[in-house]
């Protein structure tokens, strides 16, 4: 241990002594030394050290951490003290301004690109022209300038290139629909956008040439307006979902049987139950399978079994999800109750609650409708942000969950997931651990995982043993990795323990205990384990544990000692 101690204080003396120097290359080499060993802890004050003697790589390489570990104001500080003579930096800086949405991101995009040719910086500018909508100059701009080893660009290039495609391929066939007059025709057109639409959130540019051909398509055919109406709910605002409401009850007066269901998912997805309910029941009338199973499920969670019971009947025959509630209507009927979680009658009074400034209600309110009443992330989060805002662990990390599911907003996510963990919420731990792993910062999610444990889970035992035993320190893995070998028998990632914790006692020279665990997880280590991990990831497979080999020496230390 004293020699792994002086080996880190003479590296880091040696970098901190050539940032002094200007000589660039050595301290790369050095800061090189602590990243891929993932000493990041005992880095950090070398790295402060080089940083203020001007080193630039030191400069991009503390910012990273910086911003794996949560101060996104100091990395983003330290990005810009050398952006416009460190690409790499430029490119750090832009991303952090884009993930929070400034559009200062492209002025350091550019920087990185026609100062250092940096491609990550010249690939962002081109994701930033696509999502203005310039989905032509994007892939030329691309082109432009590509040396030999820039094949990271074709991707971006063959995606954009593919959706001018699609657009193109609308549009004639809109051309052709309108020179017949057809209806059909038009409604058919608008297929290929279905596809796109995964898009548009990322390049909401796009949007504006998807609803022009919407647009023309309503012109000729009411199926078209009610696919517009979609379009305009899923890519839009409040002032969007009122004009799909027009379209959508226009649509349905002029004999549109679908148009009342998206009427009612539509306020379903808002938690506006009633209005939901009131088209729902039209639709259902025309006889929409959809329509009525969501009645179905809608009466059952405000506890109006036999009207549930009705909906659902009306499509047993034929719908084995239907057949499904039923049973589990008769199941509720027979406990006679429902947990206060679930119970949708309670929803009039906490939104009172809520509007009246109680933000515990407002997150029962909120929580409820997410989970059974049919809302989606995107319409409930105002009603769980002010409990998180508020300091409530489990609104901050129910927060994180619904921006996770949106897929949107990573930087907003991350840090509710850092604000609930920081506060002792065991799952947003879990969630920081697996993002500190992910940037291969181990020394740090070790300390994530270690939290996460403090709750008795099994699984968050097993990371945190497992990430002590890589390092190891062995007698600090074996309580953690023994809870799961003894407590734990049935869980899929019991194997993995297993490895770890034979390795572990087999390395604290108890060899006659170690080889059980050693024998269950080399029997199975290839399926469990190993399939769970890309084979590419270097740097993970260079860190496994190999419990067969490890088994081997432990029974040929057995059997020299017999």
């Amino acid at each position: 241990m004293l020699l792994v101690t002086q080996e880190i204080q003479q590296r880091g003396e040696a970098l901190v002594a050539a940032a002094r120097a200007g000589d660039e290359k050595t301290a790369r080499r050095y800061t090189d030394y602590f990243v891929l060993n993932h000493l990041v802890d005992e880095g950090i004050p070398y790295w402060e050290q080089a940083v203020a003697a001007g080193d630039a790589f030191s400069h991009y390489t503390l910012a990273r951490y910086r911003k794996i570990r949560g101060d996104r104001p100091a990395a983003a500080d330290l990005y810009r003290a050398v952006a416009d003579r460190h690409p790499g930096s430029a490119y750090g800086l832009g991303i952090l301004l884009k993930e929070i949405g400034d559009p200062e991101a492209a002025e350091w995009f550019r920087r990185g690109w026609e100062n250092g040719r940096d491609l990550s910086c010249k690939i962002e500018l081109g994701k930033l022209l696509a999502a203005e909508g310039q989905l032509d100059e994007a892939p030329k701009f691309l082109m432009s300038n590509v040396d030999i080893g820039d094949i990271a660009v074709f991707r971006w290039v063959q995606l954009f290139e593919s959706i001018r495609e699609e657009f193109d391929k609308v549009a004639a066939a809109l051309d052709a629909a309108e020179a017949d007059r057809d209806a059909d025709a038009a409604a058919a057109a608008l297929r290929p956008l279905f596809d796109l639409e995964k898009y548009f959130r990322d390049y909401p540019g796009l949007t504006a040439e998807a609803e022009s051909y919407y647009l023309r398509a309503g012109e000729l055919s009411v199926p078209a307006r009610v696919d517009y109406a979609v379009f305009l709910d899923e890519t839009g605002g409040d002032a969007d979902w009122a004009k799909a409401c027009e379209l959508l009850t226009r649509a349905h007066e002029e004999g549109h049987h679908g148009a009342a269901f998206v009427l009612g998912l539509g306020h379903e997805q808002r938690g506006a139950l009633t209005e939901a309910e009131h088209w729902y029941v039209l639709s259902a009338g025309l006889g929409h399978p959809a329509a009525q199973y969501n009645l179905g499920l809608l009466c059952k969670r405000q506890r109006r079994y036999d009207e549930a019971e009705r909906w659902f009947r009306q499509l047993a025959e034929d719908d084995e999800d239907a057949v499904t509630q039923l049973e589990r209507l008769a199941v509720l009927r027979e406990s006679g109750s429902t947990a206060p979680g679930k119970d949708l009658r309670r929803l009039p009074g906490l939104r009172e609650r809520a509007e009246a400034g109680d933000v515990g209600a407002g997150y029962a309110y909120g929580k409820i409708l997410h989970d059974w009443g049919g809302a989606s992330e995107r319409h409930v989060v105002r009603w769980i942000e002010p409990a998180a805002e508020a300091g409530d662990p489990e609104a901050a990390y129910e927060l994180a969950e619904l921006y996770r599911a949106m897929r949107y907003k990573p930087a907003v996510r991350d840090d509710w997931y850092r604000r609930a963990a920081e506060a002792g919420h065991p799952g947003a731990c879990n969630e920081m651990g697996w993002l500190s792993e992910h940037h291969r910062d181990y020394q740090e999610a070790e300390r994530w995982y270690v939290r996460a444990a403090e709750d008795g889970s099994s699984l968050n035992a097993m990371l945190a043993g497992k990430l002590m035993a890589q390092r190891g320190a062995y007698a600090e893995a074996e309580p953690y990795l023994r809870q799961v070998w003894e407590d734990d028998r049935d869980a899929a990632y019991r194997t993995e323990a297993a490895g770890y914790y034979g390795l572990v006692l087999h390395r604290l020279g108890r060899l006659t205990e170690a080889r059980e665990p050693l024998r269950a997880a080399a029997a199975r280590w290839r399926e469990d384990v190993r399939s769970r991990y890309s084979p590419d990831d270097f740097a993970v497979m260079a860190r496994m544990a190999d419990p067969a080999k490890e088994l081997e020496e432990v029974e040929a230390a057995l059997a020299g000692s017999a």
